[in-house]
């Protein structure tokens, strides 16, 4: 490897099974020299396997609620004692909906269910960023990044409130990562990665179907989890620390596109029929 993040310091937020794009972090963030925490609700660590990575990976668990400013605070404050200093760098890879997980349509919401989604999802990531801000527990030039999904700009049905959420993550990373920027000179950003064979992911109706689509639509094809864990290292690395408020494509150019070659035949091949 590259030894990109040798003598680093961090917390990975949601790493529950080897699908998933955190646990893919942690072991890249291990294999380019960087020590970490590793962090989940206690619900998700009964579900998961996460004491495999931290054994894997030499790392430390400390559960936490990601919508608790007290198990923040505690978080916070028990990784610095473990690493030995202020952190450099931060995952939050932590999504829910409620709506999604019961089948119930975009139109008909049970608003309990959205507000605790939006909680998980978006709010608990101005929560992590409020504790470490007010605390002064990054390093200059660390940088934080959080996960997201383009159904925060288009139009995706069965993504239901996910996308919702997910608008606001991408907003909160601009507007605290400007006040991160200025006062402490830490990056915040944003990764819009490909459908991904997620645990969460796959819970989307119709998953299969659209991941297939979009790596029909893409030129490069879907990203994969352990493609993201590289770009992800790339951006807790001292090559990007002048990119910050940027919510970065990660796609294989799906973003971009408006209909494919794969995809226009497919239409064509109808018509003739």
């Amino acid at each position: 490897m590259y030894n990109l993040l040798k003598g680093k310091k961090g917390i990975i937020f949601g790493a529950l099974n080897e699908d998933s794009i955190a646990w893919k972090v942690a072991e890249r963030a291990h294999e380019e020299g960087a020590t970490f925490v590793l962090t989940n609700a206690p619900i998700a660590m009964r579900m998961g396997a996460i004491n495999q990575l931290a054994k894997d990976t030499g790392s430390e668990i400390i559960p936490a609620d990601a919508t608790s400013m007290e198990d923040l605070e505690n978080l916070i404050e028990k990784s610095m004692e473990v690493l030995g200093g202020k952190i450099d760098f931060v995952l939050h890879s932590i999504g829910m909906s409620i709506n999604v997980r019961k089948g119930k349509h975009y139109t008909q919401s049970n608003y309990d269910f959205t507000h605790k989604g939006f909680d998980v999802s978006a709010l608990s990531f101005h929560r992590v960023m409020n504790v470490l801000y007010n605390k002064k527990a990054m390093n200059d030039w660390g940088s934080i990044v959080a996960l997201t999904y383009m159904a925060a700009q288009r139009v995706f049905p069965d993504y239901n409130d996910m996308a919702d959420n997910k608008a606001y993550l991408e907003s909160i990373a601009r507007s605290f990562g400007y006040f991160f920027g200025r006062d402490h000179k830490v990056r915040v950003n944003t990764i819009s990665q490909s459908p991904t064979p997620t645990t969460a992911g796959s819970g989307v109706k119709g998953f299969g179907g659209f991941l297939s689509y979009a790596e029909k639509m893409s030129p490069l094809g879907n990203a994969t989890a352990l493609e993201c864990a590289d770009y992800t290292i790339s951006l807790f690395s001292d090559l990007t620390k002048k990119v910050t408020l940027q919510n970065l494509f990660h796609d294989g150019g799906f973003s971009n596109m408006g209909i494919s070659d794969v995809i226009m035949e497919g239409f064509m091949e109808g018509e003739e029929e």
